[in-house]
């Protein structure tokens, strides 16, 4: 399972980005609709920020709930995350990651539970 990060930069505080994270697998066996954004500052552990679940729920975690929004693009296997209303604190390495399987309740957003990842995307705040 190969999945690739974009979408990051610089932007002043109070700004927007958009992150997207392509996958792809050779392995017929894989198949999961779970997947997860995390997000790691230096310091800090990774924090889960926003997951869908296999049958489709929706969440996010409680310090980016209402400024970011999770979309997925099936028919070419990208998953969206717009971040809006961007504050110095989101500053950290942006990750994306799945489970090879069904996965249900909170399972997206809690890293150990991930088993595949991205390298990151880098994204910095300025205030």
């Amino acid at each position: 399972v190969q999945l690739a990060e974009s979408g990051g930069g610089s932007v002043q505080a109070g700004g927007s980005l958009t992150l997207s994270c392509t996958y792809s697998t050779l392995d017929y066996r894989f198949d999961s609709d779970c997947m997860g954004w995390f997000r790691q500052a230096p310091g800090k552990e990774r924090e889960g920020v926003a997951g869908i679940t296999s049958l489709g729920k929706i969440m996010y975690g409680n310090s980016v709930k209402g400024r970011f929004s999770l979309s997925q693009d099936n028919a070419r296997n990208i998953l969206y995350l717009r971040m809006n209303s961007l504050r110095p604190e989101d500053t950290a390495t942006y990750f994306c990651a799945t489970i090879d399987g069904f996965c249900s309740g909170d399972t997206p957003i809690i890293a150990d539970r991930m088993d595949y990842w991205g390298k990151g995307t880098l994204v910095t705040i300025a205030s």
